[in-house]
């Protein structure tokens, strides 16, 4: 009997033990949820997923893979390995082995031996060894965003499948966080991209610029808006191929420079419809293009405008243009092109009034000035008539050719202002 019940006392000690391990482990991870919530950065969001499910499942290397639109991972967070460690390891993975199988079949793993699984792929030199391993997916509205890669239990274990149930619940958590970091970042980055349309709108319509320095503005106040390190302006020559405007940000493009991919430009350009381009190029080409990674394209003004278009370029190996960013980049570029059209047209306008008060001064100068000289030489050659000293008469016939040369330059003077290739 005494045995009996000091194997229930065992029992109940060692249930109340794994109960209390339990609610520790809820506790940490309602705690490591909250923690998520409250950061509105994506790339903190990220990297608080990554050390919270460390955390979690007593892990020594955590990362969180994203994966982009190649299905290949377009950005890595590691969590374990120091910043000597990274270096010293070279790039980091694209996507292959292990992480490209959770890639093409996101459901949770967990493994005795990473080393040992078919699709295993090695590691690269300087890297830490790895045994252990745990792997789930999160989903953001049902679409992969990424997967959650942990290995090497601390204590020298196998992941257990309450560590896995651990993950999969955090990973849960992280894609609502992802998704709320998203959403604030865009609301940030479309409030970015109208300030600066609405600003840029309304410096161009001053008298301060010219063409070739609003194409500058232009391209700067785009530079800024949209986190690009180049943007470019470019529109089509008279034989229809686009050139190169302006361009400011990574060096490597020049004002009359041919640029490729002219069918994309130019269906950007007639369509209104912008597009992003993951190769950069196809549409700046040359050694600039080896800097750079995507490439959003959208046209300058409303579709068919011939305005040209605005290239925006992120840079190699950053993350690419989000939908956000398509929809902004082409309001943005309908509203600086409507401005350069009205900047345009004022410039037009106002020297159209300037040529018409011109025309104006040239007929008064005509009708009113030359003819009073005329009329005053005239008189002159009269007055000789009643004059005999020789000293007055050389005098007379010295204001009469005084007066003729007056009435010459006048008549060159109006010509000049009648002329539309003077400059004002």
């Amino acid at each position: 009997m005494k045995g009996r019940v000091e194997t229930l006392l065992s029992e109940f000690v060692e249930r109340a033990d794994e109960l209390l391990h339990a609610q520790e482990q809820m506790n940490s991870l309602l705690n490591a949820v909250i923690s998520m919530a409250d950061e509105l950065s994506l790339e903190a969001v990220l990297d608080r997923v990554v050390r919270s499910a460390c955390t979690l499942v007593d892990a020594r290397y955590g990362a969180l893979g994203v994966i982009g639109e190649d299905q290949q991972l377009s950005h890595f967070i590691t969590v374990g390995i120091d910043e000597e460690g990274i270096r010293s390891i070279g790039d980091l993975p694209a996507g292959h082995g292990v992480l490209g199988h959770l890639i093409r079949e996101p459901q949770p793993l967990r493994l005795h031996d990473l080393r040992q699984h078919p699709m295993a792929a090695g590691f690269p030199s300087n890297h830490p060894p790895m045994r252990t391993f745990l792997g789930v997916p999160i989903r953001v509205r049902d679409a992969v965003f990424g997967n959650l890669y942990l290995t090497e239990k601390k204590d020298g274990q196998d992941f257990t499948f309450a560590d896995q149930e651990l993950a999969i619940a955090l990973a849960a958590a992280a894609g609502v966080a992802i998704q709320n970091a998203r959403l604030f970042e865009d609301s940030h980055s479309r409030q970015r991209w109208l300030l600066a349309g609405m600003e840029l709108s309304g410096r161009l319509m001053t008298d301060e610029f010219d063409d070739d320095s609003r194409l500058e503005l232009v391209a700067e106040t785009a530079l800024r808006a949209s986190n690009s390190v180049l943007v470019a302006i470019a529109a089509p020559a008279a034989d229809g191929v686009f050139k190169c405007m302006s361009a400011v940000g990574v060096q490597g493009l020049y004002a009359g420079q041919e640029l490729p991919g002219q069918e994309v430009l130019t269906s950007v350009a007639d369509t209104g419809d912008s597009r992003i381009v993951m190769d950069p190029r196809q549409v700046l080409g040359g050694d600039v293009a080896e800097k750079l990674g995507a490439v959003l394209v959208a046209a300058l003004g409303h579709r068919g405008t011939k305005n040209g278009v605005l290239l925006f370029a992120r840079a190699n190996g950053a993350e690419s243009f989000t939908r956000s960013d398509l929809e902004s980049g082409a309001l943005f570029g309908s509203r600086v092109g409507l401005a350069l059209d009205l900047a345009g047209a004022s410039a037009l306008r106002e020297q159209s009034l300037v040529l018409t008060d011109r025309e104006r001064i040239a007929r008064d100068l005509h009708d009113l000035v030359i003819q009073r000289l005329f009329a005053a030489g005239l008189s002159i050659q009269n007055l000789r008539r009643f004059m005999e000293d020789p000293a007055a008469l050389e005098r007379m016939a010295s204001l009469t050719g005084e007066l003729d040369e007056t009435i010459r330059t006048l008549r060159t003077t109006i010509e000049e202002l009648r002329s539309p290739n003077t400059a004002p």
